[in-house]
């Protein structure tokens, strides 16, 4: 059962504005885990990574007791002085919490190739432990943002012979989206009882059909990592509950990447490309990219513009093997356009237009009788993406 942002037991929130940011706006923010808890983490796959997530990577098998963000400087880009910087990051914060820096993960979000303002940390860290509360997760998830519009928070909750085990996530992501894992921010607490390597099976499973399923842009940020921390807190082990709690993390991610999606920038289309039919699930998964990734069809959501043609052509040039122009099948919502390779009976212009105005569409692209299925979600691309990104560093 989903409901509002839960507390869960053994982690502290904290957000604050350093200085970072220009605009006086939350930009630094921790999360606090209790002693005991066990944390897992996947990263971008982007060669060119972020000093804080070489940071991040190398700290990860350290009995994790701290989670530290920064938004508005990526700290990417940034050579030696960038991991300096980040280290260093670490030590300011574990010092405030008397514990050891290889205990604190450090993440950044932000403009690529500036130098991280550690003294803006170093001056705000006294504070940010301060002010760690319980309730203070929401709050996270807005100092964590960046052109984000609104706050990616989601809860789930499911009992286990009358006990609750609670998780809740906060996410950041609105563009440079591309799933490699996993193209944003976000970060997951539980109160389960759950060993490293059962947390990483878990959260690969669930990244796999969520984070690495969503496309704004095509473009993998050198910054991306989703962390899954777990508490111990609550006294059921993951043991009593294995596909429970999947269920419940699979319902979480999902969530959360659907809101990075409908959040994307200038976006005005929800877009889900569901396709079908070909031998491989890689298969499927590669056309559902060659059509989300289309700046054609992209712009023909955005105009509301049935060129049904733009689609057609984006599945001929995926690079896969085994389409057959007589096993097309192509829908948009419940209107049927493609038929067998044919243009359908049924299909209309003015029907066509009709879906496409809708803010949320389903592309269905079925090709051959094989039992595979994969979807991915997408947007539009706006005037707005455009001037986002044209003025980011403005």
């Amino acid at each position: 059962m989903s409901i509002d942002l839960l507390c869960v037991n053994g982690v502290k929130c904290s957000s604050v504005s350093s200085g970072i940011k220009n605009n006086n706006s939350l930009d630094l923010s921790l999360i606090s885990l209790i002693d005991g808890t066990n944390t897992a983490a996947v990263f971008t796959q982007n060669i060119f990574c972020a000093a804080p997530v070489l940071v991040a990577k190398n700290h990860l098998n350290s009995n994790i007791k701290a989670l530290l963000i920064n938004s508005g400087n990526a700290n990417a880009g940034t050579g030696k002085k960038g991991l300096e910087d980040s280290y260093k990051s670490c030590e300011i914060i574990a010092e405030e919490l008397s514990i050891k820096p290889e205990q604190v993960l450090p993440f950044s979000t932000g403009v690529i190739g500036q130098l991280l303002p550690v003294e803006s940390i170093e001056k705000s860290a006294n504070k940010l432990v301060n002010s760690l509360t319980k309730e203070g997760l929401g709050n996270v998830a807005k100092g964590i943002l960046t052109t984000d519009l609104v706050e990616k928070y989601y809860s789930v909750s499911f009992n286990v012979d009358g006990v609750a085990v609670n998780l809740s996530g906060v996410a950041k992501g609105s563009g440079m989206i591309r799933p490699n894992m996993a193209t944003m921010l976000s970060f997951i607490v539980t109160d389960i009882g759950a060993s490293q390597d059962e947390l990483q099976q878990c959260l690969d499973i669930s990244v796999n059909q969520s984070f690495n399923r969503i496309t704004v842009d095509g473009d993998t940020s050198t910054n991306d990592a989703c962390t899954l921390s777990a508490t111990n807190q609550s006294g059921i082990l993951y043991s009593q509950c294995k596909e429970e709690f999947q269920k419940a993390l699979n319902e979480l991610t999902r969530n959360l990447a659907h809101k990075i999606v409908k959040d994307g920038e200038g976006s005005t289309k929800f877009v889900e490309v569901s396709v079908s039919g070909l031998e491989s699930n890689e298969d499927c998964l590669e056309v559902a990219y060659t059509v989300a990734h289309s700046p054609l069809v992209k712009t023909a959501l955005f105009a509301s513009d049935a060129n049904w043609g733009r689609i057609l052509a984006a599945v001929g040039r995926a690079r896969v093997k085994g389409i057959s122009f007589e096993n097309i099948n192509i829908s948009l919502n419940e209107v049927q356009i493609i038929s067998s390779g044919e243009i359908s009976d049924q299909y209309s212009e003015e029907a066509g237009s009709r879906e496409m105005e809708k803010p949320e569409i389903t592309i269905r692209i079925d090709l051959g009788g094989f039992k595979t299925n994969e979807s991915v979600w997408t947007t539009d691309l706006s005037y707005e993406y455009v001037k986002i990104n044209a003025e980011y560093r403005s």
